[in-house]
């Protein structure tokens, strides 16, 4: 009886903030901040029911938008408290996939440093649609992303199933301070001819 009480008790709903067109909210372990996405290029911090009126970070000169593009999500490093690590998921001026490094400022935890920018992957894609989008830090520490498949209708580059290809897959890579990547020694494909060494998984339509 309880649990049907309980279950009929409206929802209450919380007006954190407004944003433009937000793709993606999320937050360092144990951080009470929130950080939301916005597709044409800035992150926003929320903190309480607050939003910072500075972007934790810009960088809209970088971002194509139309179609499926723009920033797409973030993901913060295991040890984001010491290292202030965190990476952005995103189409460039040429509607490519790229994946950036950046820090937090050391002297204010609500600003990026934008000249800590650093590239870590950068996936050609030719059409408008299926850019893929999805960022995670797993509990191993490496770095999780999921592709599109090149967009279109029906996988017309027959990229799902073609593992020397990096579209239509999610990669689990382990970035490098400085930027790059190197490969986890457990990758499922790490090792077999003509399979790309980043892919954990394939055969993905548009996984964000």
């Amino acid at each position: 009886i309880a649990a049907e009480v309980a279950a009929r008790r409206p929802v209450r709903l919380l007006l954190l903030g407004r944003f433009d067109q937000p793709t993606y909210i999320t937050a360092p372990r144990g951080d009470s901040r929130r950080f939301v996405v916005e597709r044409e290029g800035t992150i926003r911090v929320v903190k309480g029911r607050r939003v910072l009126g500075t972007p934790f970070l810009d960088i809209h000169s970088r971002v194509s938008l139309g179609g499926e593009r723009g920033m797409l999500s973030m993901a913060f490093a295991s040890d984001y408290r010491t290292s202030r690590r965190f990476w952005v998921y995103y189409t460039d001026q040429q509607g490519f996939v790229q994946i950036d490094q950046f820090r937090a400022s050391a002297s204010n935890p609500d600003r990026a440093d934008p000249s800590s920018r650093r590239s870590v992957i950068r996936v050609p894609h030719h059409r408008f649609n299926h850019k893929g989008g999805q960022l995670e830090v797993g509990p191993d520490g490496n770095l999780y992303a999921g592709f599109g498949d090149g967009g279109g209708g029906g996988d017309p580059d027959e990229n799902g199933q073609n593992l020397g290809r990096m579209l239509a897959k999610l990669i689990r890579i382990h970035p490098k301070p400085n930027g790059g990547y190197t490969i986890p020694s457990d990758n499922p494909f790490r090792g077999r001819a003509g399979a790309l060494p980043e892919i954990y998984a394939y055969g993905l339509r548009n996984p964000w």
